[in-house]
């Protein structure tokens, strides 16, 4: 009787072991979703209605003047990026125009910027 005992509570360990791994394996596995302003959400739907860009479009959030702030690049030539607050707001253009320079009203976003995170980059091959 006590060897069976001794089984059933060998087993029972075994089991509560491995469920907790497998709980902390799947936990480990996913990936963490990060919430971003709706708005965010809604351009990545408009940018995937859209046909794919060469190269394909991207967004990025950034540590700039003290605030958050998006960045999505140019695509061409003398298409000028955009750089946007947190609430969805255009702070300006930082490069891109016929200068290539932007519109003037943030010429240091290039080399003051931080914390740089892709926020989302479109999946589909040009």
């Amino acid at each position: 009787m006590k060897n069976n005992f001794s089984r059933l509570f060998h087993l029972k360990n075994i089991i509560f072991t491995s469920l907790l791994m497998t709980m902390f394996l799947l936990a480990c596995s996913r990936e963490t979703q990060v919430e971003h302003p709706a708005w965010i959400n809604k351009l990545i739907k408009q940018f995937e209605s859209e046909p794919v860009g060469n190269p394909p479009l991207s967004i990025w959030r950034y540590d700039y003047n003290d605030q958050v702030v998006y960045f999505i690049p140019a695509q061409c030539c003398d298409i000028p990026s955009t750089v946007y607050d947190a609430d969805g707001n255009i702070l300006c253009a930082p490069d891109g125009g016929i200068t290539g320079e932007g519109d003037g009203r943030c010429p240091d976003f290039f080399s003051t910027r931080s914390d740089e995170q892709q926020i989302w980059k479109d999946p589909r091959s040009p």
